[in-house]
């Protein structure tokens, strides 16, 4: 049948599965809006606040459900204003098509009105972009685009389209997508290496990290881990992988990872890394780190594989396929000593805080009673996002949603929105620190226009709390432009935004507000005043390695 190229990119959609859209119209996307208006019954379109907020929501609804998020922005500032999105998104391997539109095709080149290259802006931060000028191409481009974001390992592809080409007319066929397929890049000899050097592990430790969220292998990393008797350490884009309640679950490792997952990688003997990069904050001083182990790194990406680390041996492909054909050749085998020596540092340096007086750690715990664990947290970055990893018990995958690559201030909100929009059964909760909530509140608007009942929790200490620890820690004191203590009323702003709020300032009062938010079912905002120089512990300082790991007992300790 004869259609536009506005009504081909809306029958594509279809095509793809798409039942949410995030974003903002503009002048050289209207032909795209105007045939979505008339399939609002089948593609719900949700107008945020600022098309940052439509890549974040976009973004959390990629993660919390795992299909491919969907964003829409108009040519020139409306486009670029989806780059911090999109590079969020490339950086954490979260599938997201990005479509805008541009100029029509004679007004490129030429400094037209609100023209830019959008795809030449961000093709070092997409899987791959187009820009699409002929109507002809646009259906199968667009085809194109969704199988590059969910395959393989997954990121953000960019659609960017004329706009005389929404205009055009042509002839459009229905086309189910194909389904998604993986390159088998291992081989036997690959699985036989891996399962033997398992095998001969004494001490093996497993070190978790997003690819297994993203791969649906949480159930074989368990069956693993039990098979071989081995713990288990995660990543921030790890967690939930393993259940947070398991015995053989040691906390997060690196910069602000637990003493007991940060030492007893140092004691291994077989480090086996399951979709994990061995970024910087996990491994800090690459030379020694776990320098007594083999490693075997299970990964998609080939490209990670010696990437920062250097191993032993190695198996390039999906992960839960790879998983299920190793557990399939493993026996059981025990290894009492080493769990022995795990538990003892369990023991030895828990997690711990002032148990005095209000603070993120303990209001994570009561979110995590209160909500039995079942919750989505999104956050944004800094000191209450390593508390929300530290203290909340995730027991299951896709319920933690944070910017781990690109550490994005301003990413929690529209990524709440966007979680609870794709996952109305659960209860979504963005924790965010004062400092990053004044980066995108502008989203509550959105909460509330949708009557999106997304709880926000604003840790308020009245400066940049992570920036202020490092520079009480390593710049003498100095806290130049850390300092927030102004006359900003966060819980006005937010009722002034449509939504519900309560100010908590007392220990006693976290409890009520948190289970009167959750029975609300409406957008609420939830502040909570803390002390300024409340602290992220563990830590470990920049490029030194993770055996030294120090906390606040050992800053009092020596002097």
């Amino acid at each position: 049948m004869q259609l536009t190229g506005a009504q081909i990119v809306v029958e594509c959609l279809k095509e793809q599965g798409v039942d949410t859209v995030f974003g903002y119209p503009g002048g050289t996307i209207l032909n795209v809006y105007d045939a979505l208006y008339q399939h609002s019954e089948e593609i719900r379109h949700i107008l945020t606040s600022h098309e940052q907020g439509a890549a974040h929501a976009a973004d959390g609804y990629a993660r919390a459900t795992g299909k491919v998020g969907v964003c829409l922005a108009t040519s020139g500032p409306g486009a670029t204003n989806l780059v911090t999105g999109i590079a969020t998104a490339y950086m954490d391997s979260v599938p997201m098509v990005a479509i805008t539109c541009n100029v029509n095709l004679p007004l490129l080149g030429k400094d037209s009105f609100q023209e830019v290259d959008i795809a030449g802006v961000t093709m070092p931060i997409t899987k791959h972009g187009y820009i699409v000028k002929d109507v002809s191409i646009l259906a199968d481009t667009l085809r194109r685009a969704f199988s590059i974001a969910r395959s393989g390992r997954p990121g953000p592809v960019l659609v960017d389209i004329t706009k005389d080409v929404t205009a055009n007319i042509w002839e459009y066929e229905r086309k189910m997508p194909e389904p998604v397929t993986t390159v088998c890049k291992y081989t036997g000899e690959d699985i036989k290496r891996a399962v033997e050097l398992i095998k001969k592990a004494q001490k093996p430790y497993i070190y978790v990290g997003g690819g297994a969220v993203i791969s649906g292998a949480f159930r074989e990393v368990r069956e693993l881990s039990g098979r071989i008797d081995a713990p288990v350490c995660d990543t921030l884009m790890g967690k939930g992988v393993m259940d947070g309640h398991s015995e053989y679950y040691t906390g997060m490792i690196g910069m602000h990872g637990t003493k007991a997952s940060n030492f007893g990688v140092n004691d291994c003997d077989l480090l086996i890394a399951l979709g994990a990069r061995f970024s910087d904050r996990v491994v800090g001083n690459a030379s020694r780190f776990a320098s007594g182990a083999k490693v075997l790194h299970i990964d998609i990406d080939a490209a990670e594989i010696n990437k920062n680390i250097h191993s032993d041996a190695s198996v390039v492909g999906d992960l839960k396929e790879i998983l299920e054909k190793i557990n399939a050749e493993l026996p059981r085998l025990e290894h009492p000593e080493w769990i022995s020596h795990i538990k003892e540092l369990k023991e030895k340096y828990p997690l711990n805080y002032d148990p005095n007086g209000l603070s993120c750690p303990y209001i994570m715990e009561e979110i995590d009673r209160i909500t039995k664990g079942e919750a989505v947290i999104t956050t944004d970055v800094g000191q209450h996002q390593m508390w929300a990893a530290q203290y909340y018990k995730y027991s299951e995958p896709r319920t933690f949603l944070s910017s781990g690559g690109l550490g994005t201030m301003g990413y929690g909100l529209g990524a709440c929105i966007g979680a609870k929009t794709g996952r109305p059964d659960k209860v979504c909760i963005n924790i965010a620190g004062d400092g990053c909530f004044r980066m995108n509140m502008n989203e509550l608007a959105t909460a509330s226009r949708y009557e999106i009942p997304i709880i926000q929790v604003v840790i308020n200490n009245h400066v940049l709390g992570m920036v202020r620890q490092w520079q009480t820690l390593f710049y003498g004191k100095r806290y130049s432009q850390t300092v927030l203590n102004d006359s900003v009323d966060f819980c006005m702003v937010a009722k002034g935004l449509g939504c519900e709020a309560i100010r908590v300032t007392k220990r006693e009062e976290a409890a009520d507000a948190i289970q009167w938010a959750v029975d609300l079912k409406k957008p609420v905002v939830i502040e909570c005043v803390i002390p300024e120089d409340d602290k992220v512990f563990p830590m470990v300082p920049a490029g030194a390695p993770i055996s030294e790991a120090f906390d606040a007992t050992d800053l009092e300790n020596n002097g």
